[in-house]
């Protein structure tokens, strides 16, 4: 693990995942919110694929970071502060989940720093008017088990750490296509907190999606999956269509590809950062 200092002073921690030939890096924005870092592990070998390496942001309210977000529109800063401690002019950005709002905050604030986007299982509900579909994805496995974390996630917020870590674990399934021990032990990984969450939300501009939508086109892939109850089906499709964005399903798959289809995500994401 390494460090930068932001430009507010913050000591902000960032991690490479592959060879550092003289490539030049994509930074990855992880989600959780403010989950710790780890449960992207290698993100399936993807930086080996595309022969250029990868630097993982630790937003603020990581465990390895520390403090607390300042909201993801002003946390922006952070990902365009990494560049310039990398010497990088315009970035290549990877963003899981909640991650991608930071991701399409930082296009939207600063256009020119931005060169293309990938954006895996993205937080899309959001961002356009799309009905999500979630509820029906989630009927449709006849799981009691995703059934019980269903309810979790359509019932009352969490109201102190206590509350968020048993929600986190009924609602556990429901991130996956599948729950065996693979699913399970990754459900696991990455710690955080309701407070960080809580942070990461504040501030944010009312007309946040507009100024996403005006920004100039840039590349975009987007990386979702056919299962995805965290996220929905329908309401992916509307986000990726409203950014202009290359849509790829991959198939048996939920919220974590890398995971559950390591293979065909690490040929698209790989394949889409060799290119760049």
């Amino acid at each position: 693990m390494q460090t930068f200092t932001a430009r507010d002073g913050t000591g902000i921690a960032f991690h490479v995942i592959g060879q550092t030939n003289g490539d030049a890096a994509a930074i990855v924005v992880p989600g959780g919110p403010c989950r710790g870092v780890d449960y992207l592990e290698d993100l399936a070998g993807a930086a080996d694929l595309a022969g250029r390496p990868l630097a993982v942001l630790h937003p603020r309210g990581t465990p390895t970071t520390g403090g607390l977000s300042r909201g993801w529109w002003t946390d922006a800063d952070d990902l365009v502060d990494l560049a310039d401690h990398l010497g990088l002019e315009a970035v290549d950005v990877v963003a899981h989940s909640a991650g991608t709002r930071l991701a399409l905050a930082a296009w939207a604030r600063t256009p020119e720093r931005v060169r293309s986007l990938a954006l895996v299982t993205p937080a899309a509900a959001w961002f356009t008017d799309a009905p999500r579909d979630s509820v029906e994805l989630a009927r449709r496995r006849h799981d009691p088990l995703v059934d019980r974390a269903l309810d979790s996630l359509t019932g009352p917020e969490p109201r102190d750490q206590a509350e968020f870590e048993r929600a986190r674990e009924l609602e556990g399934p429901a991130g996956y296509a599948r729950w065996t021990e693979r699913e399970q032990r990754h459900a696991a990984v990455g710690e955080w907190s309701l407070a960080s969450l809580d942070a990461y939300f504040a501030d944010i501009p009312a007309d946040a999606a507009e100024l996403v939508r005006a920004a100039p086109s840039r590349p975009a892939l987007v990386i979702a999956g056919d299962e995805d109850i965290l996220v929905g089906v329908r309401t992916v499709e509307a986000y990726a269509d409203a950014i202009g964005a290359d849509l790829r399903f991959l198939d048996a798959c939920g919220h974590y590809p890398w995971v559950e289809q390591p293979e065909a995500f690490r040929a698209l994401l790989g394949d889409w950062l060799r290119r760049r």
